[in-house]
């Protein structure tokens, strides 16, 4: 298996095999791929390599369970495979892996285009509205987040797409600067786009210079509370006082109903060193939560819902 190396963009495109269980485990702990819905998918092939190398199921789900604890993608792919596998005859079990890996990333791919499309209205109307749209992103949600086409990004290319003139700012998304991984494939795609500090999204909201704040989720609670990168709920918070509507894009399968509300959501606390303090004590929780209330609409593959509803999409 094959993958792109996201932690040398943008600068360098490199590209690295993974060949069995711990290579898949290690790529989705530094971060070599991320995006809860691409997370997901590695880990499902992570088992089939895993049980392709004479592995036991259960190692290959509890090793690449460890690895990242927010993005519910990964739980919830890794269930999955369970479910295909744990009653398989086991001279069959790793063609049903593989399979079944197959299944899962070409359905996010047609999830997130469905996504592109349902999302396209909102930016169709404020087009007609104002001409021009300046939506707002943070963190990266595009086709690097996801097997393609992306989640928050997929209604801006849909917009492209249709001939709509969209720009949009980039929040750089410390202290991994996930955004200039937003900012890299806008650039590929050709759509106006212009980076930003952190700290510069209130200001902008405040000056009436978006339109709209579309963000993607690693774990949206049953609730509507959503986890999302660290800095989202400043964004979230900006947007309300200043009337600018804060869109959260997500497949379903980020939806965890198991968890009541963002309080029992777990924040994954990263290493000190990727924010570079020296002898510094440091947190670094590397997602925060965005209260329901703040949540304008969650732009799913099935429609455009709100937190009250989010069980009329539960599988």
């Amino acid at each position: 298996m094959v993958i792109l190396d996201q932690t040398r963009l943008p600068g360098e495109t490199a590209f690295v095999v993974l060949r069995g269980l711990e290579d898949a485990a290690n790529a989705i702990r530094v971060m070599q791929v991320r995006g809860a819905p691409l997370i997901g998918a590695t880990a499902a092939y992570g088992v089939a390599l895993a049980l392709q190398e004479g592995r036991p199921l259960e190692d290959a789900l509890t090793a690449l369970a460890a690895t990242r604890p927010t993005a519910v993608n990964l739980h919830w792919a890794l269930k999955r495979m369970r479910l295909v596998l744990e009653n398989s005859a086991l001279a069959t079990r790793r063609d049903l892996a593989w399979n079944e890996a197959r299944a899962i990333a070409r359905e996010d791919e047609a999830a997130n285009a469905a996504i592109g499309q349902h999302g396209l209205p909102l930016l169709q109307a404020i087009a007609a509205r104002k001409g021009r749209i300046n939506a707002m992103t943070h963190c990266n949600a595009g086709w690097l987040a996801t097997v393609a086409n992306g989640t928050a990004l997929a209604p801006i290319y849909a917009a492209q797409d249709a001939g709509l003139d969209v720009h949009v700012w980039v929040s750089e998304t410390r202290p991994r600067n996930q955004g200039h991984l937003t900012a890299w494939e806008l650039e590929q795609a050709g759509i106006p786009h212009t980076l930003i500090a952190d700290n510069a999204a209130g200001l902008l909201l405040m000056q009436g210079k978006v339109d709209c704040v579309i963000v993607g989720a690693d774990r949206i609670a049953a609730n509507g509370d959503t986890a999302n990168k660290i800095g989202t709920y400043l964004k979230a918070l900006a947007a309300r006082e200043h009337g600018v509507p804060f869109y959260v894009a997500a497949p379903v399968s980020t939806i965890d109903f198991a968890c009541p509300d963002g309080a029992h959501i777990p924040i994954e606390e990263r290493a000190a060193e990727e924010v570079g303090a020296g002898d510094t004590p440091v947190a670094n929780p590397a997602f925060d939560v965005t209260p329901a209330g703040l949540i304008s609409g969650v732009i799913t593959e099935r429609g455009i819902i709100t937190a009250s509803n989010l069980r009329s999409v539960m599988p």
